[in-house]
């Protein structure tokens, strides 16, 4: 492959163009004033604009000859990206003003005066190119989106020029919009681990529908709530799809179907995990939040697991017990959690397979994050005498239990104060990392936290019969 040098008067031209940069860049960059600073930011911009113009038009030179070709290239946009190492958007944009220059006379003349920069030029002209290249479109108008340029950020231009499209081509932008809206994808794989994996893509209106119920949702709520951005969408998808199932809206009200024998709800040792449509076997701790607020039917197997009774379903919180709840605690009552009853579980302070009564005194209302923490999260709550809820964390392993402490409620609120030392102490957190604090402090947390354990499992003398949640 042959590759032709420029012809002597244009490597003149970019060798003085090379050594005017080369000699800038070698200027004295020593204490420089912040308002020199903001001088050059603009004014290397600029530049960087001008060149950017020239680039454009060459490039748009060079795809109307075989150039590419010769070397091997399958197109100009091609030859260029690998040649000029650019991305595929970056060729496609410098083609656009290049191929569009003759119908952007007064924006390029902006962009060389500085009035516009040459991102605004860029969505100019890649919207001239869709309108021109329509059959269906009204002609293409410089003068208002130039004014507009002059006047809005480039982001805010980028949003413009969709209406202008709409405007000058609702048929082909009704036809574009269809289009996109056919291709939506979403792919459900599941990994060994019962784990799903989720690879989607989806239009831009079916995406702002899925982002207007998640971004409510996956707002950080509450006290401890450390998870990032990633982790609080998935909750969001994951309640987003656990409310619609429960206030059955779909055609047929599907829901999570759980099966465990009344030793997995006990927690007892050595019983089985729960099974679980769509996923493996799940543990103890899941069905017990599960079983706090859903409905319940008992089936009695025999010994070759063969059914020989099945009894009524009935809901753990029925009706009237559940709008008392939702009167009474009107939202989520973790610490400074505001999810709206309706977005909540009734959750059972003493658990009704523990002997816990499905009653308003031993019940509140936690949204679906906070009562994951209080199942699986191993967190316990603690309601002071003027109704004010609490959380103490789990203690984290290996650590001695110290003695049950006289008042839980004041443990809890030591607990609170001493939230860094504890975060601090925790082995897992932050990984690799290992802070020593007060000794007194980590008293008080597990004062804090085995005292609401010893509160919580007062009542959990078992029967030798099982327990009626409904009761």
């Amino acid at each position: 492959m042959l590759e032709t040098e420029p012809s002597v008067e244009a490597g003149a031209h970019l060798s003085d163009l090379l050594g005017a940069i080369d000699r800038f860049r070698q200027r004295p960059k020593a204490k420089r004033q912040p308002q020199e600073l903001a001088a050059e930011l603009k004014a290397i911009r600029h530049g960087q604009d001008l060149l950017e113009l020239e680039f454009a038009e060459t490039a748009a030179a060079f795809s109307k000859t075989e150039e590419y070709d010769e070397q091997g290239s399958v197109s100009p946009i091609d030859w260029i990206r690998h040649q000029c190492r650019m991305s595929t958007g970056a060729v496609w944009n410098s083609l656009a003003v290049g191929e569009h220059l003759d119908d952007l006379p007064r924006s390029v003349e902006a962009v060389e005066s500085a009035e516009i920069g040459y991102a605004h030029l860029t969505l100019m002209a890649r919207t001239a190119q869709s309108v021109q290249g329509s059959s269906t479109a009204a002609p293409f108008e410089e003068g208002g989106l130039l004014d507009k340029a002059r006047e809005y950020s480039v982001g805010r231009l980028w949003y413009f020029c969709h209406h202008m499209r709409h405007a000058t081509d609702p048929e082909k932008f009704a036809a574009e919009q269809s289009r996109a809206t056919e291709a939506r994808t979403l792919k459900m794989s599941t990994y060994e681990d019962g784990s799903l994996a989720l690879e989607g893509w989806f239009d831009s209106v079916g995406g702002a529908v899925v982002r207007s119920a998640l971004e409510p949702l996956a707002q950080p709520q509450g006290d401890h709530d450390e998870r990032g951005r990633e982790h609080r969408n998935a909750d969001a998808f994951v309640e987003v799809c656990s409310h619609v199932q429960d206030i059955g809206v779909l055609p047929q009200r599907p829901h999570l179907q759980i099966t465990a024998s009344l030793d997995t709800l006990r927690a007892v040792a050595g019983s089985p995990a729960g099974d679980m449509e769509y996923s493996l076997p799940v543990s103890a701790a899941t069905v017990r939040r599960l079983a706090c607020d859903g409905t319940i039917t008992r089936v009695v197997l025999a010994p070759e697991s063969v059914v020989i009774d099945v009894g009524r379903a009935r809901r753990v919180v029925a009706g009237a017990a559940r709008r008392a709840l939702n009167a009474r605690d009107g939202h989520c009552k973790w610490p400074r959690c505001e999810r709206p009853a309706s977005w909540s579980d009734a959750h059972h302070v003493v658990h009704w397979t523990d002997g816990g009564e499905t009653d308003l005194a031993n019940m509140i209302l936690l949204c679906h994050r906070h009562h994951w923490m209080a199942h699986e999260g191993g967190w316990q709550l603690v309601r002071t005498d003027e109704g004010e809820v609490l959380a103490v964390p789990p203690r984290p392993p290996g650590l001695a239990r110290l003695a049950d402490a006289e008042d839980p409620v004041q443990a809890a609120r030591q607990f609170a104060e001493q939230l860094r030392v504890a975060r601090a102490l925790r082995t897992d957190w932050p990984p690799g990392e290992r802070v020593v604090g007060d000794d007194a402090a980590w008293a008080r947390v597990m004062e804090a936290h085995d005292a609401a354990h010893h509160q919580a499992n007062q009542h959990s003398d078992l029967d030798d019969n099982a327990p009626d949640p409904a009761a």
